[in-house]
């Protein structure tokens, strides 16, 4: 019964019997758990400073459902302060048998509420133990109703494709939650609200196992009874790709980042280290380029191998432009490290007696072809460091188109 249709047949019972009610007080809250109700409890206080002698209420269990408010209300009647509870059809008054009935009438609905809850939670393990997940289908799946109960779980074949597809971009292309968001954007995907799909959910649906065939509820899975929309291989590859290692920045350098732009889409190139495990133990370790999709995610150009983009580049060193000025400071510098390495580990200068003589080239700036020639040494030889600091010398801008490396 309603809160409003309690308190009009309270009403007819207090103007039959002669109550003057002083005050009517309404409140929603469950009186499952103590303390919990402000309405309840500051009607507590006043009946302790007297401003009223008496309930009016529709049942016992609106008063309580727990013990602890059921004991507030015993003690102001022990204390003479709550005269008498009346409700439709019951009277409890400040006496020994009345108030042994009113604990026992709270008690059983307590006890009613907790077999409730009990056989709820019983209903639903039966349910997931039959195969069929509690509550409302996740997007991509809908519910079949029947008689006002959901009877079976099926495809939404309007939103199954577009879910499953992303679960192959994650797990075939490596694509991120932003990416994914950004792409069902782009083909307009709606939710049955008419809403695009926030990125919380994307990845709550990533990580879901009800699209594999089983699902979770209270910590356990169990297998359903409804159509998979991928495989568990799938899922399983999606969960590697979600797994984000945790990053040491500034830690790894790639040299040949800032050379080159995607030829596709005219966007940044990044570049990433795969390993190999050997079949007779150890591993090999190859660093890759390729297009860092900023600018077109859904951008298609192949890899390069840093190996292969050095052995292109020396064979573009020809035509290219280059700051001999700052090769000649580098030259420069590496004489003066190649002479304190003789001098202060191998003394070989103080044999020679040319321990400040330093061998300086002849130009300054060198000319073409020394730069160049330096330039291949240390594109085949040199440390990532040092190949940053050479690559800042060359002022020709490339592309990389289908695995080469052009002039721009």
């Amino acid at each position: 019964m309603s809160i409003d249709s309690q308190i009009k047949e309270m009403q007819t019972v207090a103007q039959r019997e002669n109550l003057l009610i002083k005050e009517i007080r309404e409140e929603s809250h469950s009186a499952k758990q103590s303390s919990q109700r402000p309405v309840f409890n500051q009607l507590i206080i006043d009946i302790e400073q007297d401003e009223f002698s008496g309930i009016l209420t529709w049942a016992p269990d609106r008063l309580s459902r727990n013990a602890g408010d059921l004991g507030k209300l015993v003690d102001l009647m022990d204390q003479e302060k709550l005269a008498q509870i009346k409700t439709y059809s019951q009277t409890f008054s400040n006496n020994p048998n009345e108030k042994f009935l009113l604990m026992i009438l709270c008690s059983q609905a307590k006890l009613e509420n907790d077999n409730r809850g009990i056989n709820v939670k019983r209903g639903l393990r039966a349910k997931c133990e039959m195969g069929w997940r509690p509550g409302v289908a996740p997007i991509g799946y809908k519910n079949v109703m029947a008689n006002n109960r959901i009877s079976q779980v099926v495809i939404d074949e309007e939103r199954a494709p577009a879910i499953k597809q992303m679960f192959e971009r994650v797990a075939e292309k490596g694509h991120s939650g932003r990416t994914i968001r950004m792409w069902l954007d782009r083909i307009k995907f709606r939710t049955r609200h008419d809403k695009p799909l926030a990125l919380s959910r994307i990845y709550a649906t990533l990580n879901n196992p009800f699209y594999y065939g089983y699902f979770e509820f209270n910590g356990q899975l169990y297998k359903g009874n409804h159509p998979a929309l991928i495989t568990k291989t799938v899922f399983d590859q999606v969960q590697k790709q979600l797994t984000v290692p945790p990053k040491t920045w500034h830690k790894k350098i790639f040299p040949f980042k800032t050379l080159c732009i995607c030829g596709s889409c005219k966007g940044g190139v990044t570049a990433e280290e795969k390993f190999r495990k050997l079949k007779y133990g150890g591993f090999t370790k190859h660093t890759y380029y390729h297009c860092a999709r900023s600018v077109d995610y859904e951008c298609n150009e192949p890899y390069i191998t840093e190996e292969d983009l050095i052995r292109q580049l020396i064979g573009h060193i020809e035509n290219i432009n280059i700051n001999e000025k700052l090769i000649t400071s580098r030259i420069k510098l590496e004489i003066e490290r190649f002479h304190n390495l003789r001098s202060h580990v191998l003394h070989k200068e103080y044999l020679e007696g040319n321990l400040n003589q330093f061998d300086y080239p002849e130009n300054d700036p060198v000319n073409e072809e020394m730069a160049k020639t330096y330039l291949r040494h240390l594109l085949k030889v040199g440390t990532s460091e040092e190949r940053q600091l050479i690559l800042s010398t060359i002022r020709t801008r490339f592309v990389l188109t289908q695995g080469e490396l052009l002039i721009q």
